[in-house]
């Protein structure tokens, strides 16, 4: 019984620590607070985007590493948890958007179903209309299980559908930060 309410305690906690809350005060009658805490928060991490990240010198479509990036440290179930803000310009007609995605450094590999439109901008208005602009912070949400250390970074690209975008970036400043939050679930 006892195991059973320890193990009930530790994933309730993992589950309040996964959703960005803090930590109960006391995870069971048995376990102090503050042992579990540590267990747990030394598989959890957040990092900033160190620079914003122009996209408009490469081609419409191309995917760009953006410098953000966080390293699972040991083998389990992960929560990924990111919030990305775009910034992005266009003189219509337009119909210009940004998109990310996460990659498993290790694998080479995009994670699936991991890709969000970060923004879009669409105006059919004759050209001399003006600029339009916007900025957006969009989030992801992922899973992933690893089997040992892992790097899983932030990638976005623009396309140009018609038109072109004058300014497509990720940017992060006092104004709104671009972050990546994980934490061991399982």
């Amino acid at each position: 019984m006892r195991t059973r309410i320890r193990l009930a305690a530790l994933t309730a906690g993992a589950a309040v620590l996964a959703a960005g809350g803090m930590m109960p005060t006391s995870a069971s009658a048995t376990t102090p607070a503050s042992s579990t805490r540590n267990h747990l928060f030394a598989f959890s991490g957040i990092a900033y985007l160190p620079a914003n990240v122009d996209l408009q010198p490469t081609a419409s479509g191309t995917w760009v590493n953006t410098g953000l990036q966080v390293t699972l440290p040991s083998a389990g179930t992960y929560a990924l948890d990111l919030d990305v803000r775009a910034r992005l310009q266009g003189v219509p007609p337009v119909n210009t958007y940004m998109v990310a995605r996460l990659w498993n450094v290790a694998s080479g590999a995009a994670l699936p179903n991991s890709e969000r439109i970060l923004s879009q901008l669409i105006d059919t208005t004759s050209a001399g209309a003006g600029i339009i602009a916007k900025n957006t912070t969009s989030p992801i949400s992922e899973r992933i299980t690893v089997t040992g250390p892992t790097t899983i970074r932030l990638q976005a690209q623009r396309t140009n559908a018609f038109g072109a975008s004058t300014i497509a970036a990720i940017w992060s400043d006092s104004a709104g930060r671009t972050s990546f939050r994980f934490g061991r679930i399982f």
